[in-house]
């Protein structure tokens, strides 16, 4: 896997504040990485040590072969970057402010210009900016981070402001990217949009990486209980079936619905014997942990005294 971004035990503190502490971690080629944590835990600090905008106190930080605290700046044209809050001049047109950053990267204006069209601005690109939405001018900063294909996309709340159906072609053209090559690093406070679509989540908490994996790998650490909701025919009330061991965690959440909580090596076993026991099956449900539950379950194994 070639490696587009590679941070190796840094930190960075403001005073007696350590936004980012022994943070280590790499990124490769065509990866689509969920960074999530609560306000404060070290996301935009880490993406503006990327960008080189800051530099770290500690450790060390190359992205696509450089090395953006020493100022070495070649790699930014292939890097495209939409912060929490982007700020435009609001005298300047959709269309002219795309001009405006492709020639800051030195790219078509003609293609930067087709990027409104992928994030559903064509009909306003000639409307100044200060007539647009929050959603708009957020899309408007999606567009210019896209021009050029980047390498390495850094999205920082990237559809705050946007409607579902734009949620999706948004998500829609990253994935294109990614199967093209492009690194994409997302932060995000909407955990079950990143659960459908990134391969791999890096947990934080307080300035610490407390958690990295795909969701399967976080699942296996966590030992979360898997939830399994099964709609069977026949049961009196309060009849624990005979395929289920009264000391198993279970509810009935209707006359005819049982939710079992069962450990992950448990799910195939208790699935079997229910299947041998003949029972009336009319439907079935099984739900892993969700990385809201995950991500709830990391933070607070960070905050338990060990």
């Amino acid at each position: 896997m070639t490696v587009t971004v590679q941070i190796t035990d840094v930190s960075k503190r403001y005073g007696r504040i350590d936004a980012a502490s022994g943070v280590s971690f790499e990124l490769g080629q065509g990866e689509m990485v969920a960074l999530i944590g609560h306000n404060g835990a070290g996301k935009t600090t880490l993406m503006k040590l990327m960008l080189g905008l800051i530099h770290p106190t500690h450790g060390s930080i190359r992205v696509l072969g450089e090395d953006p605290a020493a100022g070495q700046f070649s790699a930014r044209r292939r890097l495209g970057y939409l912060p929490e809050n982007v700020s435009f001049d609001a005298s300047l047109t959709g269309r002219e402010t795309q001009r405006f950053y492709a020639r800051l990267k030195q790219e078509p204006l003609a293609k930067a210009e087709q990027l409104l069209d992928v994030v559903g601005l064509g009909a306003a690109a000639d409307r100044r900016v200060g007539t647009y939405s929050k959603g708009m001018r957020q899309r408007l900063g999606l567009a210019q981070a896209l021009i050029g294909r980047p390498q390495l996309l850094l999205l920082d709340e990237p559809t705050t402001g946007l409607d579902p159906e734009l949620r999706q072609t948004f998500y829609d053209a990253i994935q294109r990217l990614a199967a093209e090559g492009t690194t994409v690093l997302l932060c995000s406070h909407v955990l079950t949009e990143l659960e459908e679509r990134a391969g791999r989540v890096i947990i934080m908490n307080r300035g610490v990486k407390v958690a990295d994996g795909s969701l399967d790998e976080l699942r296996r650490l966590a030992r979360l209980p898997t939830k399994i909701r099964l709609k069977v025919s026949g049961l009196a009330s309060g009849e624990v079936p005979s395929w289920l061991a009264a000391s198993t965690p279970h509810r009935r959440l209707n006359g005819h619905i049982v939710e079992i909580d069962a450990a992950p090596e448990q799910k195939l076993d208790l699935l079997r014997r229910v299947m041998a026991a003949g029972t009336s099956v009319e439907d079935l449900d099984v739900m892993s942990p969700s990385l809201d539950e995950l991500y709830a379950h990391f933070l607070r194994s960070a905050e338990t005294p060990r």
